[in-house]
Order: C-alpha cells, then sequence, then structure tokens
C-alpha cells in the first residue's frame, strides 16, 4: 500500500463530511433510529456527494484518495452520534469495498465497485452463523461445484446492511472436512433466486443499522462469483481483519470524543445543589480521567492508522486497538451517561444513544475475549 497521509485532502474531505451529515443525516436521524433503518436513498445521496467508497481507484469512480480518508468518514458520523450507520457506512466503505479493490479480478471490480461509490449498490460481509460467530473456522454455509456454477446453500446471522444489500461477500466450505483451508469467498448477487433476507433483528442499540438473517437456498452462481481463490477464503479474511479492526477502533475513538463534548457542554449548564455540575469535583477529576483515556487511545489508533497505510499493522496489534479502544468507548459512555444524571437514561438526550451504541462495540469484528487471545498468543504461543 504505502500511501501517505495527505493532510490537506483529508481535512476537505472532513469539512465536506460534516457539512453533507449535517444536511442529510441529522434532522432525520432520530426518525430512522425508531424506523431502525436508514433510507435507502441515503446511499444513493452519499454517493453523489462523494463521500462513498473515497479510497477506490480513480479508475472506477472513487477518488482514489488514502484508507485515512475512508477512516475520517466513519470517526465523524460516530462522533456526531451516528453509530448505528457509521458500522454500515463502514461495511460498505471500509471492508466490503477493500475486499473487492485488493482481491478481485478486474471483471469483479469493474463490475460492483463504480456502482458501491455511487450508492447504486450496498455491500455487506456474511461471515457470521448461529453455530459460529468469533470463530469463522466453524461455519456451515457451503457451496458445491456443479458444472461451471456452484449451487450455495446456508444461512448468516447478524449481516449489517443486510435488509438494504445488494451485494453480498459470503464465506462458505467449498472442500468439507478441512475447516478454514476448505473455506471460499463469493461475491453474491442479493436479487439472485434462493437468497431471502429476514425481517430487521431488533438491537438494543445502533437501531439505525440494519440487521438482517440471510438464507441461501440452492443459490445458483456462476464461477466467476468466487472472490480470490477457491479455498483461500479464509487467508483473505485474515488479511482484511485488521483493516475491519481499524474501523471499529475509528468509531470508538470518535464516538467517545463526541461523548464527551456534549457531556462538558452539559455540565457547564446543569446547576445541583446551587451551583454548576461542573463544579463539582467529582465532575472535573471523572472528565479528567475520560479525556486521559480518550487521548491515549487516540494516538495508539492514529500510529496503528499509520502502520496500516505502510503495510506494517500487524494481527495482534489490530487486535489490542479493537480491545483498548472498545473497552474504553463503553466505560467513557458509562461516566459520561453517569454525569447527566436520570436525564442520561432518556432517549431525550443523545448521551444515551452513545451508550446502547458502544455496547455492540466490544463483540463484533471479534469479541473483547478473543482479542485477548490473539495478543496472548503473540506472547505466549497457542500453548
Amino acid at each position: 500500500m504505502n500511501q501517505a497521509v495527505d493532510l490537506d485532502e483529508l481535512t476537505l474531505f472532513r469539512d465536506m463530511a460534516r457539512r453533507a451529515f449535517d444536511k442529510e443525516i441529522t434532522p432525520f436521524y432520530e426518525e430512522w433510529e425508531q424506523d431502525h433503518m436508514v433510507p435507502r436513498q441515503l446511499w444513493n445521496t452519499l454517493g453523489a456527494a462523494g463521500l462513498l467508497c473515497p479510497d477506490v481507484d480513480e479508475t472506477y469512480g472513487g477518488a482514489g484518495a488514502t484508507p485515512h480518508v475512508t477512516l475520517a468518514m466513519i470517526e465523524e458520523l460516530s462522533r456526531m452520534g451516528f453509530g448505528g450507520f457509521a458500522s454500515g457506512y463502514g461495511i460498505h466503505s471500509n471492508i466490503v469495498a477493500p475486499y473487492l479493490s485488493r482481491h478481485g479480478t478486474e471483471a469483479q471490480k469493474a463490475h460492483w465497485l463504480p456502482r458501491m461509490v455511487t450508492g447504486d449498490v450496498v455491500g455487506a460481509l456474511a461471515m457470521t452463523e448461529p453455530g459460529a460467530g468469533s470463530n469463522v473456522q466453524g461455519i456451515r454455509t457451503n457451496a458445491v461445484r456443479d458444472g461451471d456454477e456452484w449451487v450455495l446453500n446456508g444461512s448468516k446471522i447478524f449481516i449489517t446492511n443486510g435488509i438494504h444489500a445488494d451485494l453480498v461477500i459470503v464465506a462458505a466450505i467449498t472442500d468439507p472436512g478441512k475447516g478454514a483451508k476448505g473455506t471460499s469467498l463469493f461475491l453474491v448477487d442479493a436479487h439472485a433466486a434462493g437468497f431471502e433476507k429476514s425481517r430487521k433483528i431488533d438491537k438494543i442499540g445502533q437501531h439505525a443499522s440494519d440487521t438482517a438473517l440471510l438464507f441461501f437456498t440452492d443459490v445458483r452462481l456462476p464461477a466467476d462469483a468466487l472472490l480470490g481463490e477457491e479455498n483461500k477464503g479464509f487467508a483473505i479474511l485474515m488479511d482484511e481483519l485488521p483493516r475491519e479492526r481499524l474501523g471499529i477502533a475509528a468509531q470508538a475513538v470518535a464516538a467517545s470524543e463526541g461523548a464527551l463534548d456534549i457531556t462538558i457542554e452539559y455540565v457547564k449548564e446543569r446547576e445541583a445543589f446551587g451551583q454548576k455540575v461542573g463544579q463539582f469535583q467529582n465532575t472535573r477529576f471523572k472528565l479528567a480521567d475520560v479525556k486521559t483515556q480518550v487521548a491515549v487511545n487516540r494516538a495508539f489508533y492514529e500510529q496503528c492508522a499509520l502502520k496500516y497505510a505502510t503495510d506494517e499493522l500487524t494481527t495482534d496489534e489490530a487486535a489490542m486497538l479493537k480491545l483498548a479502544s472498545c473497552e474504553m468507548q463503553c466505560d467513557v459512555a458509562d461516566q459520561c451517561l453517569q454525569l447527566f444524571g436520570g436525564y442520561g437514561y432518556t432517549t431525550e438526550y443523545p448521551i444515551s444513544r452513545f451508550y446502547v451504541d458502544a455496547r455492540i462495540q466490544t463483540i463484533y469484528g471479534g469479541t473483547s475475549e478473543i482479542m485477548r487471545e490473539l495478543v496472548a498468543r503473540s506472547i505466549l504461543g497457542r500453548d
């Protein structure tokens, strides 16, 4: 990769994103939270503004920016309190598009990427199954060769963008009995016969993120739907995990900054026992601790982002980053909500959304427990 960070480019995109998000998302987000999904048109609107998949090559309609720009888009959405949509945006722009850009054939990229940039195609990643969460080696969805086609059968659960998705990257067993070494990835058109989407899954947070179960019943795929080499899907997954976890950390750090900002505003105005809440030593010390936590994680995140740009970010570093930043996010959201008192527990105050949106961050993309195990293995090995 070796892409240096262009600070001017980054500032330009951040400013453009803030304006667009404030205009196109802020006035409607509460309604979308109640609807438990954003409108499909939002993807096209952001695509027209040049805010989807910015690091896709210009050949396919992207801006040819660095991955830092895509991460910055995730940060801005998260800082503004749009955690649910930030997750969906991250799947589309920070995971599915890079999978295609880095591992797809020329024909696959030409077919899918331009429409992902415009928002005409929404991307999703389907790894998790009812019996295989963080352990992707336990998947049972399978694809069997039938002449020049593949026949896909199985199901996936907790799929972000599952309702709106037009393209789904699906992990399936293609060589039974070999586990990870018999796994392949497929580019599946969500409109294909035999592809079924469930109703939206109700969640305690990230309501604007449309999450679904997906079912595949004898879905016939052309030979060129295979992404990368046959039985090499697990290697691709491992290769892309650092970027996925970097994107989740971007959400964690920026959402924590957003929660801190609105909490500072609140304690400066709210009074209790004849003085501002911000004048109590307890408040001042808690905010000092929170700001320190956020600053430390911001520094580690930026260090890892720079390493990713030069192909130096390791799997265990990405695991440490996700572990530290997401655990921090949950703690920060909790501490900030506490300073709002009873008002923090009402949906009227946005701190409550920061709180419920944070909880999933220590689960998806690999649980905190799995992250600890990965880090431990880098220290002590598998035994």
